[in-house]
């Protein structure tokens, strides 16, 4: 049954190996690189072409990057309706009460650990600060006519109000606006529900869903052919117009989110070992495929078949628990992009000047740990879930053109990260639920002989 209900999502695994064997994740880091030289030599601060034409060749140059990222966003919310309805529906009740709860648990803890991390380590080295003193930075310059308002808006009474929005009045509404923690939220309670329909309304259901996922993997598939390019062009085009200098002042920050990424794989190693019961260094080795595949494509969705694959082939994890664990963790267990979010938020709020009392920044912690259910999992999908987050938090929310230079960059590792976590949760889970099957079916052997 459990086969059956996945075929759309491993269909692609050989091809998705392929790319990993092909050295994709390399492929990226040359063409990223290429991208910001070639960048440099557009720049119109070399005096070798003007500003016209330095822009008018960077967005033919970000042409492939925005198709790649159109052809993703396309499918996204049907994928994630489809992969979590699965999720849900492929486990029967019993099992949905016996991973459920403590699935939730688990995903709830380890984004309350994420974004502690990114709260302490933003407050403690401040890198929106430095960036704020970087007076011949363009970006400084907008930032110093926008500090007149030092005060974040969102208080405790609106908490009750972004509660209630998290249920859609309209689902097709918020599918056509792109609420994505609406969505989830939505889709979760249907595939819920779906476990009450009876067998013979349920199999068509589960058929239905598995096209969707084949028909929407398959455009992943298309997509993935772009990749370096994308990249090239659209760091080449970042490039270009902002320069070098604005790149470099960003240095700090991005160092402030890598080290707070290692963290997190730190802590998911610590887990291994002590839940999980595994060495975290034979874990890693197991896993490497799957990381740097999701480092090359900066999609938790587009790594989901090789994921499967590695938990029960590499790492032997009971396929039932593999099968719930992965769709949903794909989209909902999003550590990594907790952590980046929380960061970006408060380093956003230090470059506008924006003291955070204590009340903000626990507002913000929390509407991060509910909005990073919501984040889809393609590349770019954290920039989209970061902007109602600081609307929400009253930080303007145009801030994001900061760091919009290095999202791609940082996106490949919180993917990696993210992906990380969910085999990580599938180690934890196997450890206590995986073996309860077998352990159920030799006692009642036992009995009978």
């Amino acid at each position: 049954m459990f086969e059956t209900e996945i075929k759309s999502l491993k269909s692609l695994n050989h091809y998705l190996q392929r790319l990993v064997e092909s050295r994709l994740w390399l492929k990226v880091i040359i063409a990223l690189f290429l991208g910001v030289g070639f960048g440099l030599l557009l720049s119109p601060q070399n005096g070798w072409v003007s500003k016209a034409t330095a822009d008018m060749l960077g967005n033919w140059l970000a042409l492939p990057g925005m198709l790649f990222l159109k052809l993703v966003q396309m499918i996204m919310i049907p994928l994630i309706v489809a992969s979590i309805i699965t999720g849900i529906a492929s486990n029967d009740k019993e099992n949905l009460k016996r991973l459920g709860g403590g699935v939730l648990l688990y995903f709830i803890s380890t984004t309350i650990i994420s974004v502690t991390i990114g709260t302490v380590l933003a407050a403690l080295f401040r890198p929106g600060k430095y960036l704020h003193q970087q007076a011949e930075m363009d970006h400084a310059n907008a930032l110093a006519d926008n500090t007149e308002s030092s005060e974040l808006s969102f208080g405790i009474n609106d908490i009750p109000n972004a509660i209630t929005d998290l249920l859609p009045e309209n689902p097709l509404a918020s599918m056509v606006s792109g609420e994505m923690l609406s969505i989830v939220i939505f889709t979760i309670i249907i595939g819920v529900a779906v476990l009450s329909l009876p067998n013979d309304l349920l199999k068509p259901v589960k058929l239905l869903l598995s096209a969707v996922q084949e028909i929407c993997m398959t455009v992943v598939k298309w997509a993935m052919l772009l990749v370096p390019v994308a990249v090239f062009g659209l760091m080449a085009q970042l490039t270009s117009s902002v320069g070098l200098s604005s790149l470099s002042g960003l240095g700090f920050y991005v160092l402030v989110v890598l080290l707070g990424l290692f963290m997190l794989i730190v802590i998911y190693l610590l887990l291994v070992s002590t839940l999980g019961r595994t060495n975290p260094l034979k874990f890693l080795r197991k896993i490497t495929d799957v990381q740097l595949l999701a480092f090359s494509t900066t999609s938790s969705a587009a790594v989901m078949p090789l994921s499967l694959k590695t938990a029960e082939e590499e790492l032997k994890v009971d396929s039932s628990i593999s099968n719930f664990i992965i769709p949903i963790g794909a989209t909902v267990n999003m550590d990594g992009t907790a952590l980046y979010q929380t960061i970006t938020t408060l380093f956003i709020a230090q470059a506008y000047g924006l003291e955070m009392g204590l009340l903000n920044i626990i507002v913000v912690v929390v509407t991060i740990v509910a909005a990073s259910i919501g984040t889809p999992a393609i590349p770019g999908g954290g920039v989209v879930i970061l902007a109602s987050v600081l609307s929400g938090a009253g930080i303007p929310s145009e801030g994001i053109i900061i760091i919009i230079g290095v999202e791609r960059l940082l996106g490949m590792f919180r993917t990696a990260v993210n992906v990380t976590g969910d085999l990580t949760a599938c180690m934890v889970f196997n450890r206590f639920y995986g073996k309860i099957p077998d352990l159920i079916t030799a006692n009642l052997k036992t009995t009978k002989s």
